[in-house]
């Protein structure tokens, strides 16, 4: 071919090598900016110590949990800006001009080494299907790979460093082939139908210095605050809470179907009442046919009012579906914020949470939410208790969470493990239901007894594990009475 006949194929096949690499280095270099948050960039521009928003403080040895997280405690440290925090600082401000002609510059690279990988096939296959099939796989694994996957991936591993390093090169170009992206673009707007984005489509920017995503600059922005002392680490920890209540449903919070403490509509006040006091729920759901059938949900305080009414003998008359409320049911998937939203504007503190196919997945609370920015609610009297503590007459005091193996060896006894891993676990399978302070069962051999609950959620902290058949000994009995009295406080 004439074409061809210019250069030989090595010499195409290298230039169109060398420009598929350099394709790639402009992939890394937009992925690397596009990741580079505008206010850590401002921070490592500064010198004298001082970080984002000119706050002051006492320095971390550790930055937050970003790529290169030191990056400017180590600029603050030393006094002295990184070399190219400026250029990076200044091209992350103007964003999408500069991603813009990186693209621009891409797609040169790429569309011109196809072309030479083209004249390469042509010149060995000849005109044809067959010349055209070998560049457009050859080229579509190598644009994927060498071009999209590889760089890319780096630039975003180590968007800082390299951001840094490029930054100047990429003001350089800015300056002598900026005029020309910003042309393309103003042409493709003009001939594209309705109205156009001034500063293209391959970017989306926001008010602040085209910064795409602001919520992730907010983060940066506590990060940095913390980093400087302004903001303590747990004060941190909950503001970046708040931001992920949005990536946060129901179905992550709620206390699941097997965890829930429920009652029959036809129960009395009575036998709620007691339920109440015992499991330490102040709201309970009232299901009919199944837990799949919730009814409604009974407060402690109605019931609590009803019994110590008028009529003090209506307890064994009164039944639960006299005194529930309307239950709430939101769908698995709702976002925890809208929720707590709603829950707020509604004065609600439970709501029932539903699967895709309407059957009860679980309950959750405003409370459940609030752990989700605050972390665990716990009651002032929860103690650290051993996982095993042996008392008198051969009783055993275990953790709930203790396995089930461990609970076997304990006691020379082989325990069912198949469907539950520990002793907790094993106590609800007998029962048949969520197990509550002073419920009991026998189970291979041993008899259990669910002991104190603790926290929010009133789960099972220890269980008394003796033989069966073997008679509680005093101080056995007298430790459970200590226990079930810390559960009850």
């Amino acid at each position: 071919m004439a074409g061809a006949a210019s250069l030989p194929d090595a010499a195409l096949l290298g230039w169109a090598g060398a420009l598929v690499v350099l394709a790639g280095l402009f992939a890394m270099t937009d992925a690397a900016l596009g990741a580079v948050s505008a206010a850590r960039a401002g921070a490592l521009a500064r010198t004298g110590g001082t970080t984002a928003g000119g706050w002051r403080g006492p320095e971390r040895r550790r930055g937050p949990d970003r790529s290169e997280p030191g990056e400017a405690g180590r600029a603050s440290r030393s006094g002295a800006a990184p070399w190219g925090a400026a250029a990076l600082h200044a091209v992350v401000t103007d964003r999408a001009r500069y991603l813009n002609l990186l693209l621009l510059l891409r797609l040169l690279c790429e569309l011109t080494a196809t072309t030479l990988v083209a004249l390469v096939a042509i010149d060995t296959f000849g005109v044809g299907w067959t010349a055209a099939l070998v560049t457009a796989g050859a080229m579509t694994v190598v644009s994927f790979v060498v071009v999209g996957v590889g760089p890319r991936t780096i630039g975003r591993q180590h968007a800082y460093p390299i951001g840094r390093v490029s930054a100047p090169a990429v003001r350089w170009l800015g300056r002598a082939l900026g005029p020309l992206a910003s042309l393309l673009i103003w042409v493709g707007n003009a001939v594209t139908p309705g109205r156009g984005f001034r500063e293209g489509p391959f970017v989306t920017a926001g008010p602040n210095g085209g910064e795409a995503d602001v919520t992730a600059e907010l983060r940066e922005l506590v990060d940095l605050a913390g980093e400087s002392g302004a903001v303590e680490q747990g004060e941190r920890k909950m503001i970046h809470s708040v931001f992920q209540l949005g990536d946060t449903v129901a179905r992550e919070v709620m206390v699941p179907r097997t965890e829930m403490v429920w009652i029959e509509a036809h129960k009395s006040l009575r036998q709620a009442l007691a339920l109440a006091l015992r499991s330490g729920f102040s709201r309970i759901p009232v299901i009919g046919a199944s837990v799949d059938d919730v009814l409604g949900v009974v407060y402690l305080k109605d019931l609590v009012r009803r019994a110590t009414g008028a009529d003090p003998h209506s307890g064994d008359r009164v039944r639960v579906d006299e005194l529930m409320r309307e239950a709430v049911f939101v769908p698995e998937s709702k976002p925890v914020d809208d929720l707590l939203s709603e829950m707020q504007g509604a004065r609600v503190h439970l709501a029932v949470v539903v699967d895709e196919y309407g059957g009860t997945a679980g309950l959750v609370t405003i409370e459940d939410i609030l752990e989700e920015i605050v972390g665990e609610i716990t009651d002032e009297y929860d103690v650290e208790l051993p996982p095993v503590q042996r008392l008198d007459g051969g009783a055993v005091r275990v953790s709930a969470r203790l396995p089930i193996d461990d609970l076997g060896e304990l006691f020379d006894v082989v325990l069912p493990d198949d469907e539950v891993d520990t002793v907790a676990g094993l106590l609800a399978q007998a029962l048949g239901r969520v197990p509550i302070p002073g419920a009991a069962a026998t189970v291979g051999g041993l008899r259990l007894v669910a002991e104190g609950a603790t926290g929010r959620r009133n789960r099972i902290e220890t269980v008394l594990v003796r033989r069966a058949g073997e008679p509680p000994a005093g101080g056995a009995n007298e430790e459970r009475q200590v226990a079930d009295a810390r559960g009850r406080s």
